[in-house]
């Protein structure tokens, strides 16, 4: 089969590789049909953050059933999404069903191969069938879209609340999707990028400009989704009183916070929450199935992805999101 292999550090290369063995513990074998790139794959290939070479990267990605045990749940054809954390189903973490705390997990895409290929075994507990309504390019975005979902699950949303969610990109995208299909509104979302910005307002959120426009002030639900000691500070200051915020993004670096923003949270006695991946138990109610009864109805996905190149691309593609000499907002491989 065919795979996008990182070969070393800044080193992508196309290359035949032998289709996964769907051997006892993974009785799958789905044949990939689209995967897009996140944001941790830049690091982790290009900044020498990937646990081995070579690494196929790729972790959001849907396909088809090539391939099933007799008495798996779905047969061959089913149109499937994987959820790409293996847990090791031992630990107290994995007992309760929070795979994304334990802390011997495996994982697609970064610690074993992953979706930038045209094949993968994938244990049954891991897949999630595709309902008829959506398609597989929108359940490739699943995964992103259920962090985004799993964060905005951390505030006590009321109807007519508003909602600032800092950073325009797809995660950040999704996020003030949620918040305004559960009743914050406004819905605002700020970003330097006008691009990023004129899609949220085709979607009917309220675009920020920042550096041209003031952050909204005493905002009562306040995403961070971008990562940055800045933004986490911006954060901080546009929640007002029992305002609730949820720190989303991966930060790089550290942030420090003057005497008047650390006082603000006392004194406006804000909650401020962490968030990280996205819960797949109890099934039915968990993230991953929500995301996909909600995705191409009053979720929409695909109007942020603004490329979809084919696998012999790939290497030319990662090197110029490193590069920054060409405008993407969110990628998924057409496989």
């Amino acid at each position: 089969m065919k795979a996008l292999v990182l070969l070393e550090n800044k080193k992508l290369r196309l290359m035949d590789t032998e289709v996964p063995e769907c051997t006892p513990d993974k009785p799958y074998l789905i044949s990939i049909r689209y995967s897009g790139i996140c944001g941790s794959d830049i690091p982790r290939g290009f900044y020498g953050n990937a646990y081995h070479y070579p690494l196929v990267m790729g972790h959001e990605f849907s396909g088809i059933v090539e391939k099933a045990p007799p008495d798996g749940i779905y047969p061959v054809g089913t149109r499937v999404t994987v959820f790409p954390l293996l847990p090791c189903g031992v630990c107290s973490a994995c007992q309760s069903g929070d795979y994304a705390q334990c802390n011997k997990y495996d994982y697609y895409g970064s610690r074993r191969d992953g979706g930038f290929g045209e094949y993968l075994a994938v244990p049954e507990n891991n897949l999630f069938k595709v309902p008829d309504s959506v398609t597989l390019l929108s359940a490739a975005m699943t995964e992103p879209c259920a962090v985004a979902l799993h964060g905005v699950e951390k505030l006590n949303v009321q109807a007519g609340m508003s909602g600032l969610v800092i950073g325009g990109g797809p995660i950040g995208n999704m996020a003030a999707q949620w918040l305004k299909l559960k009743g914050c509104d406004p819905v605002y979302i700020s970003d330097t990028d006008d691009r990023k910005l004129d899609i949220a307002s085709s979607m009917g959120l309220t675009p920020v400009k920042v550096n041209e426009s003031r952050l909204p002030e005493d905002v009562d639900c306040v995403i961070e989704a971008c990562g940055l000691p800045a933004t986490f500070v911006q954060a901080i200051e546009a929640a007002g009183r029992f305002g609730q915020i949820v720190f989303m993004g991966n930060i790089h670096g550290s942030f420090t916070l003057e005497e008047k923003s650390f006082s603000g949270i006392l004194r406006n006695e804000l909650r401020i929450m962490g968030t990280w991946n996205s819960k797949i138990t109890p099934r039915g109610k968990d993230d991953w199935s929500r995301v996909l009864q909600f995705l191409d109805r009053s979720i929409q996905v695909e109007p942020l992805i603004s490329h979809q190149p084919q696998l012999e691309e790939g290497e030319a593609v990662f090197n110029n999101i490193f590069s920054g000499s060409q405008w993407f907002n969110k990628v998924v491989f057409n496989i």
